[in-house]
């Protein structure tokens, strides 16, 4: 009997309907490759939900995502919703579900694909071969701490807060899940924070040692500055296996990470939660790239990023090894063949249309193993 995996796919804004379009047509692929079967529900978030529900995300929506395996999120945002008060713009859509479902922990890998190598910002020897997985706390800190706000004071100037702040239990979870990845890597994770300024730097460090100490001193761990990390990034990017580190660090570094490989179209991204007593995971997929409204219905964008988010939900929701590997290899024999989207670097007689690209794909999918 075929597995039944229930998915919401959230196209949201700007370029995601148009990149996911392409995952639901590789998602029949894996369907006849594999005999899974995928139970899918399509709705709305960001100001596509706005325009719909009057919110970025609705409580309807959010009950559906609570109920399935695993939700895929195109883009959110674009200008046509700049006006919209704080609490209504389309990225409060994203940070609600987020926090509701609890994921806590984002991983961003940033692997450098042999054919990309000269589209990066580096030398083609450092990035060559380069395979890093950052590790971010997504729901605690800097972005959620309270009190925040902004405020009017006596003399009549402005003021704007925001507050930093972890407890244990927060670092003990993200760290669990950053030694789990190494421990199937290269064991080597590196924890970034500011303890030389910041006393919720300071909790980190010690936390995360103590986890070390206590559940995984197995595993090299060495601890870094995040300013010193962002360095060496840019420095000697292959040093690094695992890096994991706050919210607000860890969106930084891994956007820096990902020019490393080229292009952000290139680049997918899980948001996972707790094992529960059914040893389900919530989990959300999703490209680190924008909506991109400029380019929103040319035709022309990299569908790359959210194909490769699919192959993360089938390894780390689905446990499906296999269909994900062969996603990648896809990906990589496309790439290498010469094939490229209007953002990557490479012959422009070449360049392939949002579903050429997609096409091509699924082709190169299909012919693995066959």
């Amino acid at each position: 009997m075929s597995k039944i995996f229930k998915l919401l796919i959230l196209p949201g804004d700007g370029i995601g309907p148009e990149v996911m379009t392409e995952v639901t047509k590789l998602i029949s692929a894996v369907e006849k490759s594999s005999g899974a079967k995928f139970e899918i529900t399509y709705d709305d978030i960001g100001g596509a939900a706005y325009d719909r529900y009057g919110t970025p995300l609705a409580d309807s929506t959010l009950e559906v995502a609570k109920q399935s395996h695993a939700v895929l999120l195109g883009a959110v945002g674009g200008e046509k919703w700049d006006d919209l008060e704080f609490s209504l713009k389309p990225e409060q859509g994203l940070l609600r579900i987020r926090k509701e479902l609890e994921l806590f922990a984002n991983l961003r890998p940033a692997m450098c694909f042999e054919s990309m190598v000269d589209a990066s910002s580096l030398k083609p020897e450092l990035v060559a071969g380069l395979d890093i997985m950052i590790v971010r706390e997504l729901t605690g800190g800097i972005y959620f701490g309270k009190p925040r706000g902004i405020e009017t004071l006596a003399d009549g100037t402005r003021q704007g807060v925001n507050t930093q702040t972890y407890n244990t239990k927060e670092i003990h979870r993200v760290a669990r899940i950053a030694f789990e990845l190494a421990r199937k890597r290269d064991n080597r994770v590196v924890s970034c924070e500011k303890s030389n300024v910041m006393e919720s730097g300071i909790l980190w460090r010690e936390e995360v040692t103590a986890i070390h100490t206590n559940e995984y001193n197995d595993v090299e761990l060495t601890h870094m500055y995040a300013d010193n990390c962002a360095m060496q990034l840019v420095r000697n990017p292959k040093q690094f296996d695992v890096i994991v580190t706050d919210n607000l660090f860890g969106d930084i570094l891994s956007d820096e990470a990902s020019m490393l490989t080229g292009s952000l179209g290139m680049l997918p991204s899980a948001s996972l939660g707790e094992v529960d007593e059914n040893n389900f995971r919530k989990a959300l997929y999703e490209p680190v790239h924008g909506s991109a409204p400029d380019i929103a219905g040319q035709g022309i964008a990299n569908p790359i990023a959210c194909i490769l988010s699919f192959a993360m939900c089938l390894k780390y929701s689905f446990e499906m090894n296999d269909e994900a590997d062969k996603i990648n290899d896809a990906v990589n024999n496309v790439l290498t063949s010469g094939y490229k989207t209007k953002d990557l670097i490479g012959n422009n007689e070449q360049n392939l249309s949002t579903q050429q690209m997609g096409d091509k794909i699924i082709e190169a999918f299909n012919s693995i193993g066959s």
